[in-house]
């Protein structure tokens, strides 16, 4: 073979060289499939994070802006977490119930719909670090096993050279190079996208410390105006 291609290596290979050449080349597969469809889904959750600050901070009423989503339907990011802390609130602001009570409740909503789109966020993403950390050692014991196959070849034969065993350990190491190029993208990938998430996670928890000093505010303003009122009719 002037020119070998990884086909000729593939199908030249050993049985158990194919099998390990064929789960590297599936996770490649997988890895890129992964990244390319976290890319997306983070674009589109940060700019719906973007959106959805703009609005609320431009927002003069809280109530119709809570209405205005739950009329959309689904919610999703830092909507899905306003949606929930501001129901809670709505539900536990009555006549009676301390303003700490309020608020706790709130914040536990808030904090158990913010472990939901941490989920959504992290998807995957363990499946890029089992590729990016396995797939060498799987390359590699395709090679150390195409390298021992190859030199056993040589106890047939009463006199070996280097042409004999050559083109056995050049397969071999294709699987080692297999093993790279389906770890090095998943490595990167799930770096980079971690970085990403915490970004995210990061402008959620931002997010929730300032609604909930906004809430916290509102009612405090409340009770003084109830306050106020016993104090007129007394």
């Amino acid at each position: 073979m002037n020119n070998p291609s990884i086909w000729s290596y593939f199908f030249s290979a050993g049985p158990i060289v194919k099998l390990v050449m064929l789960l590297l080349i599936a996770a490649s597969i997988a890895s890129w499939t992964v990244i390319f469809e976290r890319i997306r889904y983070l674009k589109k959750t940060k700019a719906a994070v973007d959106h959805f600050e703009k609005l609320f901070w431009s927002s003069d009423d809280l109530s119709q802006f809570y209405k205005s989503l739950q009329q959309r339907g689904a919610v999703s990011g830092l909507s899905a977490i306003f949606v929930a802390g501001f129901k809670e609130f709505l539900q536990l602001n009555q006549p009676g119930i301390m303003a700490n009570h309020v608020m706790s409740g709130a914040k536990r909503a808030m904090r158990v719909a913010q472990i939901r789109e941490n989920e959504k966020l992290e998807s995957y993403l363990p499946l890029l670090a089992t590729i990016g950390s396995v797939s060498p050692y799987v390359g590699l014991f395709g090679t150390v096993w195409g390298i021992m196959a190859a030199f056993s070849s040589l106890s047939q034969v009463s006199e070996a050279s280097i042409a004999m065993v050559a083109p056995g350990i050049s397969e071999a190491l294709v699987a080692t190079a297999l093993g790279l190029f389906a770890a090095i993208p998943a490595v990167i990938g799930y770096n980079r996208f971690v970085q990403l998430v915490d970004r995210l996670l990061n402008r959620f928890e931002a997010f929730e410390d300032e609604f909930a000093s906004l809430l916290y505010r509102h009612t405090q303003k409340q009770h003084k105006h109830s306050q106020g009122l016993d104090d007129v009719a007394q």
